[in-house]
């Protein structure tokens, strides 16, 4: 599963997701993508289960990008345990969603195989999400 191999610190504050301009908002390798419409954050699991999902569907054809990366540690405490004492230990690694933020890149299969694959792999994240392709521009 992803996580990162070194921090500065082992746990960090909350992060929310800011308002502001969205990186990684366009296809850069692939022909077909999946993108987020609105906020949340997507744990290591999902993003492993969504992966293992679009490429299962895919048959192992084409190619895949990934374009986000569990970066930010998320803390919990046992249950009925009492408040104080400490913050509590590192759970689980996720990553902050924005609207419009692309998830997942496929090239080198059809437009069908594309779209089931990414909406069955959208089945499995906790954010709604919508397929997007590459216009193609005649010059």
């Amino acid at each position: 599963m992803l996580s990162p191999k070194r921090t500065k610190f082992r746990k960090s504050f909350k992060h929310g997701a800011k308002r502001g301009i969205v990186p990684h908002n366009t296809l850069n390798f692939g022909s077909f993508g999946l993108k987020s419409i609105e906020n949340g954050r997507i744990t290591n699991r999902q993003i492993e289960s969504a992966r293992r999902a679009i490429t299962r569907k895919m048959k192992r054809d084409g190619r895949l990008w990934i374009h986000i990366f569990p970066h930010i540690p998320v803390t919990s405490k046992p249950t009925e345990v009492r408040m104080g004492k400490g913050k509590g230990s590192l759970s689980y690694w996720a990553a902050i969603i924005k609207p419009g933020r692309l998830l997942f890149e496929i090239d080198g299969i059809s437009l069908e195989l594309a779209k089931q694959s990414l909406l069955y792999g959208a089945g499995k994240l906790p954010v709604k999400t919508m397929f997007i392709k590459k216009k193609d521009f005649l010059i």
